[in-house]
Order: structure tokens, then sequence, then C-alpha cells
């Protein structure tokens, strides 16, 4: 009786979490930016030590920074090296440290999320999504409207990886 209580618990869980989804504004997180000043440094202790695989790694110009995805569980670590000290990233590291830059989380629309937060009163940074990490839409979220968070929108393009809920080797 006993596994059969817990069976049920867990399908009891699985729909409550389905009927969530149905109605949630973001999927899921898809990863957490970390600002690094060492690209190798970091690798060493994201890979290395901690063991998360790195599934892809880029220079994304239009941002200023080399980004790295690591994987963890069913999200990521997204490590930015600035291009130079007047990048976005590099000025964050000035003012702030290396450490948590940005939450990002998936959506299925960008351009309609982009809408409907705007209409609700947040502030935006992008009122259009721009291309990101493996040809991605992303648009930012000011922190001032998100408790202080950096706030990253992100729609996968067609094709990526991480739409299939799998490793990819970069």
């Amino acid at each position: 009786m006993g596994t059969d209580r817990r069976a049920h618990a867990r399908f009891e869980r699985s729909q409550v979490a389905q009927s969530i989804d149905s109605r949630a504004m973001f999927e899921l997180i898809d990863h957490v930016g970390v600002a690094v000043s060492d690209l190798d440094r970091a690798i060493a202790l994201y890979q290395d030590t901690f063991e998360m695989p790195v599934v892809h790694r880029e220079v994304v110009e239009s941002q200023g920074v080399e980004a790295l995805l690591t994987e963890v569980g069913g999200g990521h670590v997204e490590l930015l090296r600035p291009l130079g000290p007047e990048t976005v990233v590099g000025k964050f590291i000035e003012k702030r440290g290396e450490g948590l830059h940005h939450v990002a989380y998936r959506v299925e629309d960008i351009d309609g999320t982009l809408a409907s937060l705007k209409e609700k009163g947040i502030e935006l940074i992008d009122t259009e999504a721009r291309v990101g990490i493996w040809g991605s839409r992303v648009a930012f979220l000011h922190p001032r409207a998100t408790g202080g968070v950096l706030t990253e929108l992100v729609e996968p393009v067609e094709g990526d990886w991480r739409l299939r809920g799998g490793s990819h080797g970069g």
C-alpha cells in the first residue's frame, strides 16, 4: 500500500506541475550567467572540479563576451568573459567583481512575452529581441523591475540542442 500512495503522490505532483506549466509565462530556468575574468580558471572549477560538462563555447561579439555553457541537471551555467573593459560584462566585473550576472528564463514566444511584460509595466532593457549564444533570441529586463536581478529571456532557435533536452558537444 505504501508504494501505491507514493506513486499516487508523484502523479498528483506531476499533474500540478503540468497545470502550472501551462499557465506560466516563463517555461523554465534556461541558465544562470556568471561573469568571470579568467575563463580557463572558471572552466577548471566548473568542468574539472564540479564535473559540469562544457556543451558549447562561442564569442558573441554583439554582446562583447566569450560565452561558455556548462550543463547541470536540466539547466546550464553560462560563463561570461568580457572581450574588453568597456563591455557590459567588463564594466560589471570592474564595479562588482566576478560573480552572478543574470538569471535567464526560457520562453516560447519572446516577442509576445516582451509585449505582455511591457503592458504590465515591467521596465525592459531590450524592447526587441537580439541574437544571443547559439543563435537564440534574447532580451533583458531591467533589474529595477525585477527585484534587483538582471533577468534574461531566451527563445531558443529551432534545432537548438537545448530544446531536445540533451547534451551536444561544443
